[in-house]
């Protein structure tokens, strides 16, 4: 692979990060992680990686993938607190039922995205060694989750995304320049 394609694949020719959608995020992540901080729950960072997943431009494009995403989280902390109970790090269990995860989704016309957070939640609530009951820590992840879910959704909802504007003219500016240097 060339250094020309390298870099073809890499530099954003659609929707680079913006001024805006730096300062967005940053504040949507604090946000999410101060609130599961509220609550007695261990692995709070899963609000605000939750947050990162579902930001979007605007409500119209965070809510779908946030739908899924909620949807995926309590399918793998369902199946993980049943599994995990029975069959707790167990490599066959696991693949089966990831397996049966994906079948559920497919039946249910749920995206990929709600597969692979059914899939990971799965992961952590099954395979992650932790003293206590699995179904406490299912539980737990699904609030994490949906905190940083409910967080994004609504910093997108009040902070949407304005195209055009001095923060996109500021990172097309340097984008131009980039371009004219030749880099």
């Amino acid at each position: 692979m060339t250094f020309e394609r390298l870099r073809q694949l890499i530099i954003a020719k659609e929707n680079p990060p913006t001024l805006t959608n730096s300062a967005r995020t940053a504040v949507a992540v604090m946000v999410s992680l101060l609130v599961a901080r509220l609550f007695p729950l261990p692995e709070t960072y899963w609000a605000a990686i939750s947050t990162l997943i579902v930001m979007q431009p605007n409500l119209g494009e965070a809510l779908p993938i946030s739908a899924q995403r909620f949807v995926g989280t309590a399918v793998g902390a369902i199946f993980g607190g049943f599994v995990g109970m029975y069959f707790p790090g167990n490599v066959a269990a696991f693949g089966v039922a990831v397996f049966a995860i994906g079948l559920l989704c497919a039946a249910l016309k749920m995206d990929r995205g709600a597969y692979r957070h059914a899939g990971f939640t799965l992961a952590i609530v099954m395979l992650v060694p932790r003293a206590g009951n699995v179904w406490v820590i299912a539980m737990h992840r699904f609030f994490e989750v949906s905190i940083g879910v409910v967080v994004g959704l609504g910093l997108t909802a009040a902070w949407p995304e304005r195209t055009g504007g001095p923060a996109e003219k500021i990172g097309a500016s340097i984008s131009d320049l980039g371009a004219e240097q030749g880099t």
